[in-house]
C-alpha cells in the first residue's frame, strides 16, 4: 500500500513538473503569462465586488465589470511580459546595484506605463469618450502610482534578485491579486 502511495505521488509530481516545463518554456510563456494576468485580474475584481455588497455599496455581482477587468489584465500582462524581457536584455545581471536600476526604472517606465494601459483598456471596453478617459486618469491614475511606489520596490527587488525571467509575470501577478482587488477599488468607486 505504500508503495502504491510513493509512485502515485511521484507520477502526480512527475506530471506537474512536466506542465511547469511546458507552462514556463519560451515557446508557451507569452501565453502562460497572459493567462495567469487574466485569471488573477479577474480574481481581484470578483474580490472586491463581493466586498463592496458585503459593505452594500454594490447590489449584485457584475460579469460585464470582472470581463473587462480580466481584458485589461490581458493588456498589462503582454506589456509585462515584454518588459522583462527588455529590462533583462538591457540590464543583465542580479548585483544589488544592478537589482536597484531595474527597480528605479521599472517603477518609472513601467508602472506609468501599465496604469495608462489600463485606463486606456477599461476606457475602450467602456466606450468612453476621450474627455472622460482624460478625466478619469487626472482622477485616479495618481492614487494607483502612489500605491505602486509602497508596494512594487521591495517585490521587485525579490523578483529581480532571485526569480529567471521566466517566473516574473507569476510573481507579479501572485503579488498583485492584492494590488488588483485595490485597483478594481479605485477604478470603480464611485466617490473618487
Amino acid at each position: 500500500m505504500t508503495m502504491n502511495i510513493a509512485k502515485g505521488m511521484e507520477l502526480v509530481f512527475g506530471r506537474l513538473n512536466h506542465l511547469k516545463k511546458r507552462l514556463f518554456s519560451p515557446k508557451n510563456l507569452l501565453y502562460t503569462n497572459v493567462g495567469i494576468s487574466i485569471s488573477l485580474s479577474g480574481t481581484g475584481d470578483i474580490l472586491e465586488q463581493h466586498y463592496e455588497i458585503l459593505k452594500d455599496d454594490w447590489d449584485r455581482w457584475s460579469f460585464i465589470r470582472t470581463r473587462n477587468m480580466a481584458i485589461s489584465g490581458m493588456s498589462i500582462g503582454i506589456v509585462c511580459h515584454y518588459w522583462y524581457n527588455f529590462l533583462d536584455t538591457r540590464m543583465a545581471g542580479r548585483t544589488i546595484g544592478v537589482v536597484l536600476k531595474k527597480v528605479v526604472v521599472d517603477q518609472l517606465i513601467c508602472s506609468p506605463l501599465c496604469i495608462g494601459m489600463f485606463f486606456l483598456t477599461l476606457a475602450v471596453l467602456e466606450n468612453s469618450s476621450l474627455a472622460e478617459f482624460k478625466d478619469e486618469i487626472r482622477k485616479k491614475a495618481h492614487r494607483l502610482y502612489i500605491a505602486e511606489w509602497v508596494i512594487w520596490p521591495p517585490a521587485q527587488v525579490i523578483n529581480f534578485y532571485f526569480l529567471p525571467t521566466r517566473y516574473r509575470v507569476l510573481y507579479d501577478n501572485m503579488i498583485s491579486l492584492g494590488y488588483d482587488v485595490y485597483t478594481s477599488h479605485v477604478k470603480h468607486n464611485i466617490r473618487s
